[in-house]
């Protein structure tokens, strides 16, 4: 048999496409709120994530702009799937040969739920298979695979025998902003901590207090969305920036256009304070790599002698829900002295509390005026508001 050697054909996503914007769950609607602000197209709440519809320009955008998304998806195939014969024919109706070229390194990154294929390492080598001999078949040579670090990122969605075969513009979590090369205990993705803010309405115009703070996730979101800075500046590459067909001219703009929208300062104090010196230490680490040292005071304290700057303002904590402080009981403690905190201590306050200890969020000993099902990975948890009058 006579192998054609063919140039490349790989062309842009010029034409208006279909995009997928996965979240955590609970967060959906927060995602939506954002791209509708940054006046998106097509904008569906779905299980998981948000579609949107636009060109190129628009995937650049979504992936520099939006604090909430964990990826921006571009969904290439959709059909049934309930065997690997099945799997490999149908990521072989896909054109990859306008995505990737012989020289292109790839990956494939699975998600399985409630499907008769049920080994994501399986499914891995067989979207890979089917991928690599379309170029083979092609060009006469075939891509390498880099798990670690590939130019173009598959993603595999395959729930109840239904697969979705999508590129990961993103080329990896957006929760992964750059700024945060260390974290203490337990770290709160940037993307939750970002929607945490949202939740809470804060605007920059009152006082924001963390007397919780850990690696200073929440505070450096909330001084990111308060400046109007771009989360993605802080990012070193996107997916997308591998691509062959990537427009330069066009993000270098994009890029420009962010900075220029950036505000010059924030009217209101955020203040962080931790228990541990070491743990402050990681913080301002955090928030210098971010750009937004300037802005938020870090300093060593106990919740229980909180002295917040004059109201009106907002509180917006994560406190510990596993056994970080000891024992159930110390827990149980612990909760019900930050109840006595809000209430003596917070008058003229909005305070929230995100927790995944249901149990333990009963100490605090207030009512809670909204309760907000939010997923901190697999855990369920609750955004708690509490009105301190």
């Amino acid at each position: 048999m006579t192998i054609i050697r063919r140039k490349a054909a790989v062309t842009p996503l010029s034409e208006e496409h279909t995009f997928f914007a996965t979240a955590a769950r609970g967060v959906e609607e927060v995602l939506a709120g954002e791209m509708n602000a940054l006046g998106l197209s097509g904008v569906a709440v779905e299980k998981g994530g948000v579609r949107f519809t636009g060109d190129l320009a628009v995937c650049y955008r979504a992936n520099l702009w939006l604090r909430t998304a964990s990826r921006i998806l571009v969904p290439l195939a959709e059909f049934p799937c309930d065997s690997p014969q099945s799997l490999y024919d149908g990521v072989l109706t896909v054109p990859w040969e306008r995505y990737l070229t012989p020289d292109t390194t790839l990956a494939v990154e699975c998600a399985l739920r409630d499907s008769a294929l049920t080994h994501s390492g399986f499914v891995a080598l067989k979207t890979k298979d089917a991928i690599v001999d379309t170029l083979r078949d092609r060009f006469g040579r075939r891509p390498s695979v880099n798990p670690k670090d590939p130019d173009l990122l598959v993603n595999i969605h395959l729930a109840h025998n239904r697969c979705t075969v999508s590129l990961d513009s993103s080329g990896g979590g957006l929760d992964r902003r750059g700024y945060r090369t260390e974290a203490g205990e337990a770290p709160l993705r940037e993307t939750l901590a970002a929607a945490l803010v949202l939740l809470t309405g804060w605007d920059g115009s009152v006082p924001l207090v963390d007397p919780l703070c850990g690696s200073g996730t929440i505070l450096i979101e909330a001084a990111l969305l308060a400046l109007n800075r771009a989360p993605g500046l802080t990012r070193e590459r996107f997916g997308f920036q591998r691509w062959p067909g990537f427009n330069a001219p066009l993000w270098r703009q994009l890029v420009n256009d962010a900075r220029q929208a950036e505000r010059p300062a924030i009217a209101a104090p955020l203040m962080g304070s931790d228990r541990l010196d070491e743990v402050l230490a990681v913080a301002r680490n955090n928030s210098r790599r971010a750009g937004v040292e300037q802005f938020i005071s870090f300093s060593r304290g106990d919740v229980r002698n909180l002295v917040p700057p004059a109201p009106p303002g907002v509180l917006l904590t994560n406190p510990p829900y596993g056994r970080r402080l000891g024992e159930e009981g110390e827990l149980r403690l612990f909760y019900r002295q930050i109840g006595d905190v809000l209430k003596q201590r917070c008058t003229g306050y909005t305070a929230w509390l995100f927790t995944g200890g249901l149990d333990l969020a009963r100490e605090v000993g207030l009512k809670a005026s909204r309760r907000i099902v939010l997923f901190n990975g697999p855990l369920e948890c609750r955004l708690l508001k509490y009105d301190i009058y």
